[in-house]
């Protein structure tokens, strides 16, 4: 059995117009300027609290233990890397 398939011939321009959306046409959704512009206020709250400098704090002691210690730290590492691998690996 054989079919007939209409064709549809359209012009670049025309298939441009049906297709436009607003990223396309270099403007930002609403929606998304909502989400990024709330997403900043709460970083910049973030930024400014106490966790932010305990964040900052901890990761100084990781370096400097790291550059004290590296042969441990390399092995704490692999271990980690090792279980993780297992976590998440493919089940055969």
């Amino acid at each position: 059995m054989e079919q007939e398939v209409p064709v549809i011939h359209s012009t670049a321009k025309e298939s441009a117009e049906k297709h436009s959306t607003p990223v396309a046409d270099g403007r930002i959704p609403e929606q998304i300027r909502e989400i990024s512009d709330s997403l900043s206020d709460a970083f910049a709250r973030f930024r400014e609290s106490d966790s932010y400098d305990n964040l900052l704090d901890l990761a100084e002691q990781t370096r400097t233990y790291i550059r004290n210690n590296p042969l441990p730290a390399m092995l704490y590492s692999l271990g980690a890397g090792a279980l993780l691998g297992m976590m998440f690996g493919k089940k055969r």
